[in-house]
């Protein structure tokens, strides 16, 4: 999946542990793979049969008038189409709000009915409970590989730069 930098804060915090979810080809593959953590003492995991997770969204044309309203979670990821299920699952049903403010206003017009995310990865969840505080930068997954992009990004226009100056010398050298 891929996350623009400025949502990636708000569906990171989304998502939380579900981002070490595993996606498998159906239930049978989802059943032997906890039947070998449990024999093994391996520990606990969860799976996300492609054959079986289905999704669905908030009704959009509701909130789109809203201040502050975003978009729908799920909307905000870009990914392969054979994963909407899964992906309607975990972010279908979550508005995407810039702020605490117009989250909270959003959250009582509709009776708390469903989660809210702000951009800065506050939380109003559905019947009224708020999660909140600060977070690290670039601590999560997310956000991380978000950073790499950028990096190899910068790497690369670096590396043009310095072949292009190595030339310059090596024509400079040559001509005296």
């Amino acid at each position: 999946m891929r996350v623009e930098d400025e949502y990636t804060v708000a569906i990171e915090t989304i998502l939380g542990g579900a981002l070490q979810n595993i996606v498998v080809d159906d239930d049978k593959s989802a059943r032997e793979a906890i039947a070998f953590l449990k024999n093994t003492n391996a520990g606990r995991a969860t799976f996300l049969p492609l054959s079986s997770v289905r999704g669905d969204e908030i009704e959009i044309r509701d909130l789109s008038g809203k201040p502050g309203f975003i978009s729908i979670a799920s909307r905000l990821v870009s990914y392969d189409n054979k994963y909407a299920g899964i992906f309607k699952n975990l972010l279908g049903r979550i508005a995407v709000v810039d702020n605490l403010n117009n989250a909270s206003a959003i959250a009582k017009s509709f009776g708390y009915r469903f989660r809210i995310v702000t951009l800065d990865g506050q939380i109003i969840n559905a019947g009224g409970s708020y999660t909140g505080g600060s977070i690290g930068k670039n601590v999560g997954i997310l956000s991380r590989l978000n950073e790499i992009k950028k990096l190899e990004a910068k790497l690369s226009d670096l590396s043009g730069g310095l072949e292009k100056l190595v030339h310059e010398k090596n024509e400079a050298e040559r001509e005296f």
